[in-house]
């Protein structure tokens, strides 16, 4: 029996990018493949296309929640829905194109034999295109700075293109997961980590995004900060 598979997408006034992103994933993958979009209440009418386009096709669907809400909790909802709908497979997907749709075939690969497939920016060199040097290098040193506190075997832990068996997902309590910015992506990581599950990291080339403002705010980096030595110490004291 062919294995299911759901693309969680969260969206923020991302109207223009995903009018072009369902079409090309649709035709790129087969019947197998459906897509979850987890709309924020966007003003620019994100959510009210999704939705439209639904009610003609059984591959996609959509959360609507009444406000912006962050994307820890986007994904966590997402995961619930998989789980709930017995999917063997749900991804991590941004809507805006930097995460290349036909890069799919490449996780679907490698998740026949891991648990968990991470789009990795950073495990070939530095794979980035357009992004400013500041934000770049934001980027790579939370990076190592992570991996040094946690002890994570992972190059790219912030990074949001992954893929996980649905026995991964099952075995997370996400009413414990506290975070909610791109610190979401360590956590999730750690505690799949540290319940013995098999990662690999797959290269991938991340593309800024086509349309579109960027999600990053200070609070997002000062919470990832902080977040490594919590999750340290819980780990120590053997309460993750």
């Amino acid at each position: 029996m062919e294995k299911t598979s759901l693309v969680i997408i969260p969206t923020y006034n991302e109207l223009d990018n995903i009018k072009n992103l369902i079409p090309d994933l649709l035709d790129l993958y087969p019947e197998s493949l459906h897509m979850l979009i987890v709309d924020d209440n966007s003003p620019d009418g994100t959510g009210d296309f999704v939705s439209g386009v639904a009610e003609t096709n059984p591959r996609i669907h959509i959360l609507k929640r009444p406000r912006k809400m962050g994307l820890g909790t986007a994904y966590c909802l997402g995961f619930k829905y998989a789980l709930e709908n017995n999917y063997d497979y749900a991804f991590e997907m941004d809507a805006d194109y930097s995460h290349d749709p036909r890069e799919l075939k490449n996780f679907l690969r490698e998740i026949e034999t891991y648990d968990v497939v991470i789009g990795s920016r950073y495990t070939n060199g530095v794979n980035v295109v357009n992004w400013p040097m500041r934000r770049l290098l934001l980027s790579f040193f939370a990076n190592k700075y992570t991996h040094v506190i946690t002890g994570m075997p992972i190059a790219d832990s912030t990074g949001g293109f992954k893929c996980f068996r649905k026995e991964v997902l099952a075995a997370i309590n996400f009413k414990e997961v506290t975070s909610n910015g791109y610190a979401f992506q360590i956590e999730i990581n750690f505690k799949v980590w540290k319940k013995g599950f098999k990662l690999k990291e797959i290269p991938i080339i991340f593309i800024d995004r086509h349309v579109g403002t960027s999600k990053m705010s200070r609070n997002i980096v000062y919470e990832a900060a902080w977040l490594v030595w919590k999750l340290r110490l819980q780990s120590m004291f053997g309460i993750l």
